[in-house]
């Protein structure tokens, strides 16, 4: 039978990492961008030209000019000055254009930008309405490139220590904001080159005419000071797309999450900025369900932001949770929400997806309906199951433990250590004392009010397609159309 993909296509990467936290990914972009030669291809959900890489929040000490400016903006016409060859694309979601006028000097720059020939910056409408272009992908010469949650915007930077107080993590206006965890993944050689080829389609597609792809060379711009964790590995690329002015829908994300999750054996951890996908509630209420069920970990924010969001996603985590929990009569599911020592809630914007050691996969695409189906996404992963990747497990089971660590704050050997004693990530993290550090908390469920769960059960707010926003109450696939889970055919 005809089989549809869930994978774009499969490329190695010479060198490849994972940047946890946004401080050090603006630090390693900017040594990136320095060694820029032919293209720098910028593709985001938002942009803020005022955020400052490198030195980061130093926000009250002056920039070194005879080096480089820190501000985005600025640091953009200063290489393009630097280096007359270089080409800079910046791609950015349609959505709030009118917001840049109340961003101060953000204005003024895009001014400066259009008055640089070497800088072009475009908006991105190519997607239905209610739809939005999510991606978050960097590509520097076709040979080096970042693709993961990170967008270079403001109230974006922490650190993985994640302060309860901390006088850089505040906004270009200078209002302090909370603690944000997030994630991204850099590749070097055919990988990048992929997702090179990947934006320049999406820059066509939202009208910035064709782009060729940047002439060979051997120098790439990965960062001097940055040791790969991963070095001749395999990836494979998925993505979302909604279909648009007679380009085809793609949801090799969402199938991509089933496969996956169905074949885990011992353990699923994964992180999200949401949990409100019928999809992946699905497949991971059907893998439960099965004999010998794994244990499936989920870090999730406390509540998503936003009034909007909250009665969008946080009813619908809970009418999934307790949907889940009829079916896992083992007790293998559980969300954890990370706090600061304070007890102040941890954001977490990562979306990352560890299943048995074997697969990692770092996107854009949240575990909601949105990003199955509406949004333009990228998500991009390594299976050590195929072929020439059998090194990459014990580099995720490290990453596996250092993300446990830094939520819970403490030793990595100690998660290690302590995990093997409890034969159980859920034991482990539920048999650790309160600390005076950061810590994990179990999701607490609560019950649903009916008005809420009649937003959950219909995705009002959530739709898993673009027609849906107008006739969100009609009959469509979702978790709760029969009064439970679906069954898929075997």
């Amino acid at each position: 039978a005809f089989r549809v993909p869930s994978v774009w296509r499969f490329v190695r990467a010479s060198r490849a990492h994972v940047v946890v936290d946004a401080a050090a990914y603006y630090e390693l972009m900017q040594q990136a961008m320095l060694k820029a030669q032919q293209r720098i291809h910028l593709i985001g959900w938002d942009f803020d030209t005022r955020v400052k890489l490198g030195a980061g929040r130093r926000w009250w000490n002056k920039p070194d000019r005879k080096r480089q400016p820190a501000r985005l903006g600025a640091f953009m016409i200063w290489l393009c000055k630097r280096n007359p060859a270089l080409q800079v694309r910046v791609l950015k979601w349609n959505f709030g254009a009118l917001k840049f006028l109340f961003r101060g000097s953000m204005i003024l720059d895009l001014i400066r930008w259009l008055f640089e020939s070497q800088i072009d910056f475009k908006f991105d409408s190519a997607h239905p309405l209610g739809c939005s272009h999510h991606q978050k992908i960097v590509v520097i010469d076709d040979r080096f490139a970042a693709c993961g949650g990170i967008d270079m915007t403001t109230g974006r930077w922490d650190t993985p220590e994640h302060l309860d107080e901390d006088a850089r993590r505040q906004t270009i206006s200078g209002k302090a904001y909370g603690p944000w965890h997030d994630m991204t993944l850099l590749v070097e050689g055919e990988a990048a080159c992929a997702l090179g080829e990947l934006g320049r389609e999406r820059w066509q597609i939202a009208g910035g005419g064709e782009l060729p792809p940047c002439n060979p060379q051997a120098e790439s711009a990965w960062p001097e000071t940055l040791r790969a964790e991963f070095n001749d590995v395999e990836f494979g690329i998925a993505r979302t797309r909604a279909a648009w002015n007679g380009l085809a829908a793609i949801d090799e994300i969402e199938r991509l999450f089933v496969e996956q999750i169905l074949g885990a054996k011992r353990f699923i951890y994964a992180e999200s900025q949401y949990f409100a996908s019928r999809a992946i509630a699905e497949a991971i209420a059907e893998r439960l369900a099965r004999p010998d069920p794994p244990e499936v970990v989920l870090i999730n924010p406390e509540s998503a932001e936003g009034w909007l969001e909250q009665a969008a996603m946080d009813g619908a985590r809970v009418r999934l949770c307790h949907a889940i929990g009829e079916v896992d009569t083992q007790n293998r599911f559980r969300i954890f929400i990370p706090y600061t020592a304070g007890g102040v809630p941890i954001y977490v914007h990562a979306k990352l997806l560890i299943v048995d050691d074997e697969i990692l996969r770092i996107g854009s695409a949240n575990m909601n309906n949105r990003s199955m189906g509406l949004d333009s996404e990228c998500d991009m992963f390594v299976d050590a199951n195929r072929p020439g990747n059998e090194s990459a497990v014990p580099v995720i089971t490290q990453l596996r433990y250092r993300l446990i660590a830094e939520h819970c704050g403490v030793k990595v050997e100690t998660v290690q250590e302590g995990i093997a004693r409890h034969g159980s990530m859920i034991d482990f993290l539920l048999s650790l004392p309160r600390p005076n550090g950061k810590y994990l908390k179990a999701f607490d469920l609560r019950p649903l009010s009916d008005t809420e769960k009649s937003l959950a059960d219909n995705a009002v707010l959530d739709p898993e397609k673009p027609e849906q926003f107008f006739e969100p109450f009609t009959p469509k696939r979702g978790l709760f159309r029969r009064g439970g889970f679906l069954r898929r055919p075997k």
